[in-house]
């Protein structure tokens, strides 16, 4: 059994990381006709995970199923960002007790980021012990042998200390028009209220030759859309000597002439000048960056650990304002960070009236365990930090539907990506800054960039039409 140690895990940014390329054979019988059930949560980064586990499913013989009752193996695999990710596994985690009552050859694993949390390792041990397997983040590879080699007790095996990079992995990507592809896992920066660094460990850069040769190959498979991904995709390469920068690593994917390239998530203090004009130069890289704040307080910023003041970012933005106008840039606040006093939240008021953004992500701060802000004390009262919040969401929906209007009587190229779940009858596609749009009549554009003019706009989507 390998628990997770978080105390460890500042201790370990300047380990060896070793390049592993899998060459795995599964023989496809194996659970022929049996059902996976799989359920994921959280970020992109999550999201690509369960690509990966989709397919190491798939290698054995299992088949999807999006009912529980029908499944014969259920993965859920988790987030830890924020209290409710708990809440939500937990509330779920009933659901499938029942159904291993109706079923007992029923398997049931957790994987993901509260895996690697060892006071939940613990919790699944003790108080959920139809939980057949566990695994973490760092060994997502060793599924299939989990599941092979399964006792018939709980199978607990979480790597504490990451150190590989894993190539040649197979992923069953849930579109055939756009992609993820990694290029660096984990995070250094340990920003105080952040479990990542600890759930996900230190950062570790793909070799940029191996991203290349990812992004070709989907070029050949037809994809028009890459999102380069990472915990803090513009710190690329700073662990690798002699590496591509990030700034290089882009120039580098738009030669591979995909039509269109984005990347999440940005950190400010990362963000250069050469990445600002490689966007502005290369037309294949789109005009939309994420660059999340946190907080408009340097006050707060300095205790959030962001490496960064108001008027430094502030700096940042305006000059990628100013060298890439068209561009949209959306963001992230926290609202509510320990003893946030009213006017370190009116400074946060003060930096969106000035960015004016196109979106935001907003939350309340929720504290978790094992990361120094968990341990501040803080003397707000829930009442008012909700109260902070909506002031703050009315804000930036004012602005987004400012943003969004400008876009009306306007003819913009989208991606068409498929058909609307609220309308059969339409399609929604995204224009290069990220605007969802909605169309009436075109199922046969489905996977094709188009002109659409757009003739109307509401706070978190455009209407547009076919002329």
């Amino acid at each position: 059994m390998k628990l997770p140690n978080l105390d460890e895990a500042r201790k370990r940014t300047n380990n060896k990381v070793d390049y592993i390329y899998l060459d795995e054979h599964y023989d496809q019988n194996t659970f022929k006709g049996q059902k996976y059930f799989l359920r994921t949560y959280g970020c992109q980064m999550n999201v690509h995970d369960g690509e990966e586990i989709a397919a190491r499913l798939e290698s054995l013989g299992f088949t999807p199923t999006d009912k529980l009752e029908d499944a014969d193996i259920v993965i859920l695999n988790t987030c830890a960002i924020r209290e409710n990710a708990h809440d939500k596994l937990y509330g779920f985690l009933g659901r499938c007790k029942h159904a291993k009552k109706d079923n007992k050859d029923l398997i049931i694993g957790i994987c993901g980021c509260m895996a690697q949390e060892e006071s939940v390792v613990k919790e699944l041990m003790e108080k959920h012990p139809y939980v057949d397997i566990v695994f973490g983040t760092h060994n997502i590879h060793e599924l299939q042998d989990l599941i092979l080699k399964r006792s018939n007790k709980q199978d607990i095996n979480v790597y504490s200390c990451e150190g590989e990079v894993y190539e040649n992995i197979s992923y069953k990507r849930d579109s055939n028009i756009k992609a993820w592809v990694n290029i660096q896992y984990g995070c250094d920066k340990f920003c105080t209220y952040c479990i990542v660094p600890y759930t996900r460990g230190k950062q570790r850069s793909r070799k940029s030759s191996e991203i290349i040769k990812e992004v070709e190959n989907l070029v050949k498979e037809g994809y028009k859309e890459v999102t380069l991904l990472g915990q803090n995709v513009n710190a690329y390469g700073k662990d690798l000597e002699g590496e591509l920068n990030f700034a290089g690593l882009l120039k580098e994917v738009s030669k591979t002439n995909i039509p269109r390239i984005r990347f999440v998530t940005s950190h400010p203090w990362d963000f250069t000048d050469e990445m600002i004009e490689t966007i502005a130069t290369c037309p294949n890289i789109m005009p939309y960056i994420h660059l999340p704040l946190q907080s408009g307080s340097s006050r707060i910023l300095k205790l959030m650990g962001r490496r960064y003041t108001k008027e430094e970012y502030l700096k940042l933005f305006n000059k990628i304002k100013e060298t890439i106008p068209n561009c949209a840039v959306t963001t992230d606040i926290i609202v509510g960070f320990p003893n946030e006093t009213e006017e370190d939240f009116n400074e946060t008021l003060d930096v969106v009236n000035t960015c004016k953004y196109d979106s935001a992500f907003t939350f309340i701060f929720s504290p978790r365990k094992g990361t120094p802000a968990a341990k501040m004390s803080d003397e707000v009262t829930m009442a008012t930090k909700e109260e902070r919040l909506h002031k703050l969401n009315e804000l930036v929906n004012s602005y987004s539907l400012q943003a969004n209007q400008k876009y009306v009587g306007q003819t913009v190229p989208v991606l068409i990506e498929g058909i609307s779940e609220k309308d059969p009858n339409k399609v929604f596609g995204y224009t290069d800054t990220m605007k969802l749009v909605n169309i009436s009549n075109a199922q046969d554009k489905i996977g094709k960039i188009i002109d659409v003019t757009i003739t109307d706009a509401k706070s978190f989507s455009l209407d547009g039409e076919i002329k």
